[in-house]
C-alpha cells in the first residue's frame, strides 16, 4: 500500500527521501509528497498527483532544503486521489504527519475537531491524526508524549512519521498494524515502510514491533513499547544490496522476476535438503516433534498466496494423507470455525504484513490449533514474528505488483512442508527420495521452460484485442489456471476466469464463441483423457483453444487449436512447469496493450489494510 520514508541527518535529506520513494513505488500509489524543515519554523512542502517522477520534476523548480524531513506515496482509501489528499499533512503550520494504514474512528475524531474549530483541507482519515498531535503539542506536551497520547485514542492501523517544526532536532515514529523500520546510520537515522527504501544509505535496521513508539535524533534512537516502557530492539544487518531491486537489463521488474525464478527456487531449497531427505528442522528446531503429532492442516492466505495454498491442498492429501482446508483470509476471520484436533495452521504471505492474513493468524492463536506456521519472504515481518514455526522463501525483493517468483517459492516451501509431514504419515524413504530429486531438478527444468519465451511472446498477439479469456485445468492444475487468470486480469485488464475443466457444462460453455480464447493446461497424467473430452466441447462450439501441454502428452494442433509443448515433467512438480508460461503470456499481452506492467491500476503490492 502506501510508502513512508523519513530522515534526520547532518546532510540534506530530500534526495535520500526521493530515492526512498522511488524504491517504494512497487507498493502501489496515486500521489506523492515530501516535507522538509530548512530551519526552526521553516517548513517546505510539495505534493503531486501521479508518479514520483512528477514530484522530482517539481522539486527541481522548488527545492526542499533541510536536514529533517518526511515523504510519502499514497494509495487512496479515504478521499479521491488528489493533491489536497496527498501526504504529508500539516496542522497549524507546525506539526507534520505521514501515515500508512486506516484510522477506523476518524469520523468521530473529525466531528470533535470540527467542533473545536479545526479547518480540514482534505478528505483523509490521516488529517485527524495531525490535528490531534498538534493540539497536544500546543497544550504543552513534548512531541513524543503528544504522539503517545494521540495513538492511545486511535482505532485501526497506523505507521506514523511526525515532525514538529519548532523542534528541528528529532523525528518521531510509531506503528500499530502497519510495518515500519528504522535505518541506523552514522550521524543520521531514517524511517521507512520497507528496508529497500533505505539500502542506498544503510544496511543496519531496527524492526519496530506492534505498538512501538520511537524518537530519532541524528545520533540516537530511543524506543518505547505499547505500555510506555523503554526497550531495546535488536539491530539487524541486511544482506540485500542497494541494487537488489533494480531492473538491470530487463524492460520491467516483472520480467526480471520471472527470469529470477530458477535462482530463487534454488535459494529456497538451500539448507533445507540433506541427501534424499527434507530437513524438518528447517521450519524451526521444535518442528520434528510438532510434525509427528499433526493430523490436519488449515491454510489461510489471500490472492496469489491463496492459489499456492490451493495447490498444497492436493499435495497434502495425496502425498501426505493429511486432510487439508484452504480459506481466503478475509473470509476466515469473519465466520465461526470448527478447529480440527491436532491441526497445523499455515499462513502464506509474500510481505508478512497482509492485514487479513495477519488478523487470521491472531484469531487462530486463540482458537486451539496445535501450532502455527508462516511461509513468508520477509524475515522481520509481523507474520514471521507472531508464528510458532517459519519457513522463509528467500525469493529476494519482488517489486512487480503481479507476483511471480514469490508464488513459485511459496510452492517450493509448501512442497517441502508436504514432504516433511509425509514422513510422519507413513511415506517411505523411497518416495521421499523421489520427491526430493524432483525438487532438486526444478531450477534446470524451469530454465528450459523460460526458453519458450519467444514462442509465448508471439502467441500473445492473439490475445491483445480480446476482452475475455477462460482458463481451464483439472486437479492441481485448477489453482494454476486460477493464478494464470489472475495474472492476465491484473496487468492486461482483460477479464479472465478460471474453471475446473469438468465444470464447463455447468455454465461456462454458454460463454464460448470465437472471441473467447480458452487456455487449457494439459499435463500428461491420469486426467488427460478427461481434459481432452472437455476441450472437444469447446471446439464443438467454435471456441479457440490454446493448450499448454506436457511434451509427452498426445495433444495435436489443428483448426482452432494451438498447442505449446512444455518440457517433460512429473505430476508432483507440474504446477511449477505450467505456471511460468502463464506468467509470460500475461506479461507479453500487457506489454502489447501498453499497460503499466509493474504498477497496474488500482492495485497495491502489500495490502496492509482491510
Amino acid at each position: 500500500m502506501c510508502g513512508i520514508v523519513g530522515g534526520i541527518a547532518q546532510r540534506e535529506v530530500s534526495a535520500i527521501l526521493l530515492e526512498g520513494l522511488r524504491r517504494l513505488e512497487y507498493r502501489g500509489y496515486d500521489s506523492a509528497g515530501m516535507a522538509t524543515l530548512a530551519g526552526p519554523g521553516d517548513l517546505r512542502r510539495l505534493r503531486t498527483l501521479g508518479k514520483v517522477e512528477r514530484l522530482r520534476e517539481q522539486m527541481e523548480l522548488q527545492p526542499l532544503p533541510g536536514t529533517l524531513g518526511v515523504a510519502h506515496t499514497r494509495w487512496a482509501t479515504h478521499g479521491e486521489p488528489s493533491t489536497q489528499n496527498a501526504h504529508p499533512h500539516v496542522s497549524r503550520g507546525r506539526c507534520v504527519v505521514v501515515h500508512n494504514g486506516i484510522i477506523e474512528n476518524h469520523e468521530t475524531l473529525r466531528r470533535a475537531q470540527l467542533a473545536a474549530g479545526h479547518a480540514f483541507t482534505s478528505e483523509t482519515d490521516t488529517e485527524v491524526v495531525v490535528h490531534a498531535i498538534c493540539d497536544e503539542v500546543v497544550n504543552g506536551y513534548d512531541l513524543v508524549e503528544a504522539v503517545r497520547r494521540t495513538t492511545q485514542r486511535l482505532e485501526g492501523a497506523y505507521a506514523l512519521g511526525v515532525i514538529d517544526t519548532q523542534d528541528p532536532d528529532r523525528l518521531v515514529a510509531a506503528r500499530f498494524g502497519s510495518p515500519l523500520v528504522i535505518g541506523i546510520g552514522f550521524g543520521e537515522n531514517f524511517i521507512a515502510s520497507d528496508v529497500c527504501a533505505l539500502l542506498p544509505v544503510t544496511h543496519r535496521f531496527i524492526f519496530l514491533e506492534e505498538g512501538d513508539l520511537a524518537e530519532l535524533t541524528r545520533d540516537a534512537v530511543t524506543i518505547w513499547d505499547r505500555d510506555g516502557n523503554r526497550v531495546e530492539r535488536p539491530v539487524k544487518e541486511s544482506s540485500l544490496s542497494a541494487d537488489a531491486a533494480e531492473r538491470g537489463e530487463y524492460r520491467h521488474y516483472m520480467l526480471k522476476e520471472i527470469y529470477e525464478q530458477p535462482r530463487a527456487i534454488a535459494d529456497t531449497l538451500e539448507g533445507r535438503l540433506a541427501g534424499a531427505r527434507v530437513l524438518p528442522e528447517s521450519f524451526g528446531h521444535e518442528a520434528p516433534g510438532i510434525f509427528a503429532g499433526i493430523e490436519a492442516v488449515t491454510i489461510v492466505a489471500c490472492g496469489t498466496s491463496f492459489h499456492a495454498g490451493s495447490v498444497a491442498r492436493y499435495w497434502l492429501e495425496s502425498y501426505a494423507g493429511l486432510p487439508c482446508t484452504i480459506e481466503v483470509a478475509s473470509e476466515y476471520r469473519y465466520r465461526k470455525h470448527v478447529v480440527p484436533p491436532k491441526a497445523l495452521f499455515v499462513t502464506i504471505s509474500q510481505s508478512g504484513e497482509t492485514a487479513d492474513t495477519l488478523a487470521a493468524l491472531r484469531l487462530a492463536r486463540k482458537s486451539g490449533y496445535a501450532t502455527t506456521l508462516s511461509i513468508c519472504n520477509v524475515p522481520e515481518s509481523s507474520l514471521v514474528r507472531e508464528s510458532d514455526l517459519v519457513l522463509l522463501t528467500h525469493a529476494g525483493p519482488e517489486i512487480g505488483v503481479a507476483s511471480t517468483k514469490a508464488f513459485t517459492t511459496q510452492l517450493v516451501a509448501l512442497l517441502l512442508l508436504t514432504i516433511a509431514l509425509g514422513r510422519y504419515r507413513g511415506v517411505g524413504d523411497a518416495a521421499e527420495a523421489q520427491a526430493v530429486a524432483l525438487l532438486r531438478s526444478l531450477p534446470v527444468k524451469l530454465e528450459a521452460v523460460l526458453a519458450l519465451d519467444p514462442v509465448i511472446a508471439t502467441l500473445a498477439e492473439q490475445f491483445v484485442e480480446k476482452r475475455h479469456c477462460l482458463f481451464l485445468g483439472r486437479g492441481e492444475q485448477y489453482p494454476i489456471a486460477m493464478e494464470g487468470a489472475l495474472k492476465l486480469k491484473e496487468i492486461s485488464y482483460i477479464h479472465a476466469e478460471a474453471y475446473p475443466a469438468g465444470e464447463l457444462k455447468h455454465g461456462p460453455l454458454a460463454l464460448i464463441d470465437e472471441d473467447m480464447p480458452v487456455v487449457a493446461l494439459a499435463p500428461n497424467n491420469a486426467l488427460l483423457e478427461k481434459l481432452k473430452s472437455n476441450l472437444h466441447e469447446v471446439r464443438a462450439r467454435g471456441g479457440k483453444l490454446f493448450v499448454f501441454a506436457d511434451f509427452q502428452a498426445p495433444m495435436d494442433e489443428g483448426d482452432g487449436v494451438t498447442v505449446i509443448k512444455l518440457p517433460e515433467t512429473d505430476d508432483l512438480i507440474d504446477p511449477f512447469v505450467f505456471t511460468i508460461p502463464l506468467q509470460l503470456l500475461a506479461y507479453h499481452v500487457a506489454v502489447l496493450k501498453g499497460t503499466d506492467v509493474d504498477q497496474p491500476r488500482n492495485l497495491a503490492k502489500s495490502v496492509t489494510v482491510e
